[in-house]
């Protein structure tokens, strides 16, 4: 005689609650690798400015001692008075500072109003002209300095801040910047509605193009300001007045040609360093609100 053992149907989990709980547990797996990519990059980019505010609170013979420090010293007071001494800082870093507000708002406020035009409005010879813009990417910077020099040198601008001043205050990268930001934001039916009411170029561009546009003039005018900030080689050639230094060029005289002070070095390129980073985050503000209020409309 056999026994037959009815053990009933077998119990098995939810297909659908398990598959749900490995796409969670990847998901999360995922945000954790990007996570710990994101701040391994952070501190590879961070690491060059830390190790360069460490070197400026140490002496010279700290910084080629072994093992290297890699803590904050204290003699960062000490190479902040050193530089003081042996250059004009404050004189240097006013001269800077107004070149480089002049050209940042020359130039956001000039490419503006030519990528306004490209963008939005239709003229003869339009595209040829625009072709012939974007063709001077092509031509490196540095072929530019003799004809530079001697055009300001027949202008008797040599010496004078000016020479740094126009030179820069308009740029083919910023007129193609903005003219894709125009392109993108600015709808046209907007702009014909304004012309219905009576406004004019001028009164359209400043008051429908620049809030617009606002995000890529406020990256604009970081760009400019940054790289205004750090130019070295064209303040070298045409400021032959000591009393018109800009920073990069005050700097540069603290090297020596026998005996150098790199913790004082070092101080003062954190001091050249301060001011861009307050001028970033103040406007990143307006660039990060642009690219917000966008995805926002998306």
């Amino acid at each position: 005689m056999t026994a037959t053992l009815d053990v009933g149907p077998a119990k098995l989990g939810d297909p659908t609650k398990d598959v749900n709980v490995a796409a969670r547990r990847k998901t999360r797996v995922s945000q954790i690798v990007t996570h710990a990519c994101i701040i391994i990059g952070v501190i590879f980019s961070l690491f060059p400015f830390y190790w360069l505010l460490v070197m400026s609170t140490h002496t010279t013979a700290d910084i080629f001692g072994y093992p290297p420090k890699l803590w904050v010293g204290s003699n960062f007071g000490e190479n902040v008075r050193n530089v003081i001494a042996n250059v004009d800082l404050f004189r240097a870093l006013l001269n800077t500072f107004l070149v480089s507000a002049t050209v940042a708002i020359l130039v956001m406020l000039f490419d503006s109003l030519a990528a306004y035009s490209f963008a939005k409005y239709d003229f003869p010879g339009k595209n040829v002209l625009f072709t012939i813009l974007m063709a001077t990417f092509l031509v490196p910077g540095s072929l530019s300095l003799v004809p530079s020099f001697v055009l300001m040198s027949k202008l008797g601008w040599i010496g004078g801040f000016q020479s740094l001043i126009i030179p820069g205050a308009a740029n083919a990268f910023g007129i193609f910047l903005l003219r894709q930001f125009a392109q993108s934001s600015i709808p046209g039916e907007l702009i014909e509605s304004a012309r219905v009411d009576g406004a004019g170029f001028f009164r359209t561009w400043w008051s429908i193009g620049i809030p617009m546009m606002r995000g890529g003039v406020a990256f604009l005018g970081i760009f400019t300001f940054i790289g205004s900030w750090n130019d070295y080689v064209w303040p070298l050639i045409v400021l032959v007045d000591p009393g018109n230094q800009t920073l990069q060029t005050a700097l540069a005289t603290l090297n020596s040609i026998y005996k150098t002070d790199y913790g004082m070095v070092m101080a003062g390129a954190v001091i050249s360093v301060v001011p861009l980073i307050g001028i970033f985050i103040i406007g990143s503000r307006h660039f990060i609100a642009n690219i917000a209020a966008g995805a926002l409309k998306g």
